[in-house]
């Protein structure tokens, strides 16, 4: 994790030039309506691996509360001065601090493939949500095309190529039974598992463009292609 932590300092100060632009915009919009979706509205949510607070701003703007951790101390910087009413702290997934019980919702937005131990923040997680409270997580998942994204990385390192994500950080990629698996032994109940987002936004125009008016047909009918898999639960009720 410490090479993740430093690759993103490293990176804070351009990492939303990724989605500023129309391409970067419609993909992260894209996978947080599907993280939005399946979270309460107007509660408290925790927000890990926040980034610079792209998703509690959206969370904020449609009526909740948030605190944003993540384990760098530039996003998290980065992170407050783009929300300024909210909470943000560094921190690690696996020992969160906070109490239990704390929380409405919780969700983990492109972070969860780096987690070294996704038992233990699910664990974590499960601790600092009320009773029927909801976590939602959007990573990536493996699929023909993902399966040589490692590779690319690795190439893009050894070039010194600075840019956002890109780097050799033994993130996973799951499949829809092992992230369904590992919610429902952390005590998880009405998990589902379901695949977004074909339109990645590192495809120049206008594939692009042509990625984005077939995504609905592949999302529903060709999921295995989807670059992202998306997992939600419930903490049972007391």
């Amino acid at each position: 994790m410490k090479k993740v932590q430093q690759h993103y300092d490293e990176v804070a100060d351009i990492y939303d030039d990724r989605y500023d632009g129309h391409r970067g915009r419609c993909y992260h919009g894209h996978i947080s309506d599907h993280v939005m979706n399946a979270l309460p509205k107007g509660g408290l949510l925790l927000d890990i691996g926040c980034g610079t607070g792209l998703f509690v701003e959206r969370y904020v703007e449609e009526g909740g509360r948030a605190v944003g951790l993540d384990i760098s101390p530039g996003m998290v910087r980065h992170g407050r001065q783009r929300c300024p009413d909210s909470e943000f702290c560094v921190g690690t997934a696996d020992i969160l601090p906070f109490r239990d019980a704390t929380f409405d919702a919780l969700a983990s937005l492109l972070a969860f493939s780096y987690v070294p131990d996704p038992e233990a923040m699910l664990r974590e997680s499960y601790r600092v949500l009320k009773p029927g409270g909801r976590i939602a997580v959007c990573t990536l998942s493996r699929t023909v095309f993902t399966s040589v994204v490692p590779l690319i990385y690795r190439m893009g390192e050894k070039a010194g190529l600075k840019s956002v994500c890109v780097g050799d950080f033994d993130e996973h990629y799951y499949t829809n039974d092992e992230i369904a698996s590992l919610f429902s032994e952390a005590g998880f109940e009405d998990v589902s598992v379901s695949r977004c987002t074909f339109a990645h936004l590192s495809l120049a125009d206008p594939i692009f463009t042509l990625a984005r008016k077939v995504e609905p047909f592949v999302e529903e009918n060709l999921p295995y292609l989807a670059y992202n898999v998306c997992a939600a639960g419930k903490k049972p009720e007391d």
